[in-house]
């Protein structure tokens, strides 16, 4: 049975990588990125049965307005993935300025606040659905020069993990580390050494099948993507 999945971060990575593979599989794909030029690519390339708009995950707002049609048009999805999410520029900490740490939380935590914010109550609603987001490595262990990112993927984890505490029996959530996917968060921490791990489309042949089995048994549990 094809299902209705939102995806944040639908325009690059891991996020388009996964929408083409749902679109493969047969299932309906909501996304939403902050280029309208890629979304536009993107809508021609898998055609009008997915639905994806320009929204600013960090606008709690928009957010509202974006779950608020999309609902409405679409129904309660089956699958959340907040999948958003910048990296700093390699540095320690204290080089690290108050604006480019602002940005990496307020898009790594509040976006995926504000989006799960607006979309779930639907879903618990029906007593129905999987939240998935996107923990990573560096939401278990740490690095240096990464600290902000760290901070927001071990937040992840535990916003993860105590919500899936307050979900009914019929819903999961969970946060999901991808592994080593070759994106442009990727390169910017390793640069060419990024080459080594998978493309995209790779690990969403491998993710997506896991995603859709996703269900109640796995209620808050640290997961990671197969692969």
């Amino acid at each position: 049975m094809a299902k209705t999945i939102v995806i944040t971060g639908v325009t690059r990575g891991i996020g388009r990588g996964l929408a083409s593979e749902f679109d493969r599989l047969g299932h309906k794909v909501i996304g939403c990125g902050r280029s309208a030029d890629q979304l536009a690519e993107l809508q021609t390339a898998l055609g009008q049965a997915h639905d994806f708009s320009v929204v600013d995950i960090t606008d709690d707002r928009a957010v509202a307005d974006w779950a608020k049609r999309t609902l409405a048009k679409h129904g309660a999805p089956d699958l959340l993935i907040n999948n958003a999410a910048i990296i700093n520029r390699n540095a320690n900490l204290v080089d690290v300025s108050a604006e480019e740490f602002d940005a990496v939380i307020d898009i790594n935590i509040k976006g995926v606040a504000n989006v799960t914010r607006h979309f779930a109550p639907a879903m618990i609603k029906h007593n129905h659905g999987v939240i998935v987001n996107l923990s990573s490595g560096w939401g278990r262990s740490t690095s240096p020069e990464v600290a902000p990112y760290c901070a927001t993927k071990w937040a992840i984890e535990g916003l993860s993990k105590a919500m899936a505490e307050e979900l009914p029996s019929g819903m999961a959530c969970v946060p999901l580390s991808p592994g080593m996917v070759n994106t442009e968060m990727l390169q910017s921490c390793f640069g060419a050494g990024a080459a080594s791990a998978r493309k995209p489309d790779n690990f969403a042949k491998a993710a997506a099948p896991f995603l859709l089995g996703l269900g109640p048994k796995d209620n808050g549990q640290s997961l990671t993507a197969p692969g």
